[in-house]
């Protein structure tokens, strides 16, 4: 039995290996391309002995990247907060008042999760452009909000369903606390973990959005970094080492989130969050 057990960990150790090399490999190559002087053109494999940091400055002043990352930072903080705040209220009750409207409401909201969001773009877009949001990043924020609530209640109720008891509000309620009251107090500074995975699963998605950003964000004062690398690329395509170089200045800020998180992340996980 221990040798069966022992055979199966390598496997998985294995098996883990092999899969983190194979995400590893692009950006390996992205690495390589964008510290190599342009018109470099040798093996991607090759790592430069001579780094051309040059290429993040040219990328940076060229793309005009600095506007855009104001743009993107600003998109996903705003989506963020109100999806953390908003989502976990409405899972509260979710989680503990368990009558019929609350558990249809629940599934509805998981159904919702399986709805491509591409499918609502045209009538979506009408009335964007009826009510005069286009070219303002509040359209992007509020539909980031729609889009990625369900999910954020789905994680919310589950976490808050296996993880806290129910004891500490009852003992709350007994000093006389009100729902509000408790839920501020005592439940919402329990959701760290959670709130950390939904931070990072929300924000890296909001972050990369190009489907939605392309269409409602088509002023230069308004472009994210997605739309604005596309552009970029298009300009670009026969010099990828400033290419390569935006592309790595834009995924920094959720690479640097994720390891300030990733602690808090993994327990979110680990304590039963993604549990209905």
């Amino acid at each position: 039995m221990d040798y069966m057990d022992k055979r199966k960990k390598w496997f998985l150790s294995l098996l883990a290996f092999v899969i983190t090399l194979f995400h590893a490999i692009p950006f390996y190559i992205l690495i390589t391309t964008a510290l190599k002087e342009r018109g470099d053109y040798s093996s991607k494999w090759v790592f430069p002995t001579e780094w051309d940091l040059g290429n993040f400055a040219d990328a940076w002043n060229e793309a005009n990247m600095s506007n855009a990352l104001i743009n993107s930072v600003v998109i996903t903080f705003f989506s963020a907060v109100l999806l953390i705040v908003f989502g976990s209220m409405a899972a509260y009750p979710l989680a503990r008042r368990k009558t019929k409207l609350n558990k249809y409401v629940y599934f509805l909201f998981i159904a919702i999760m399986i709805i491509p969001p591409l499918t609502a773009l045209v009538p979506l877009y009408q009335l964007v452009v009826n009510i005069g949001l286009m070219n303002t990043r509040t359209v992007v924020v509020l539909n980031n909000v729609a889009s990625f609530m369900p999910l954020t209640i789905f994680l919310y109720a589950g976490f808050i369903r296996s993880t806290i008891p129910k004891e500490l509000e009852e003992a709350a309620r007994i000093d006389g606390a009100s729902t509000i009251g408790i839920f501020f107090k005592i439940i919402f500074p329990l959701l760290k973990p959670i709130t950390a995975t939904v931070l990072i699963i929300c924000s890296v998605y909001i972050w990369n959005d190009y489907q939605f950003a392309i269409f409602f964000l088509q002023s230069e004062e308004v472009k994210t970094l997605t739309v604005t690398i596309s552009n970029f690329f298009g300009e670009n395509a026969n010099n990828l080492n400033i290419v390569a170089s935006a592309a790595i200045i834009a995924m920094l800020p959720m690479v640097i989130l994720f390891l300030f998180l990733q602690r808090f992340f993994i327990k979110g996980l680990a304590s039963g969050s993604v549990k209905g």
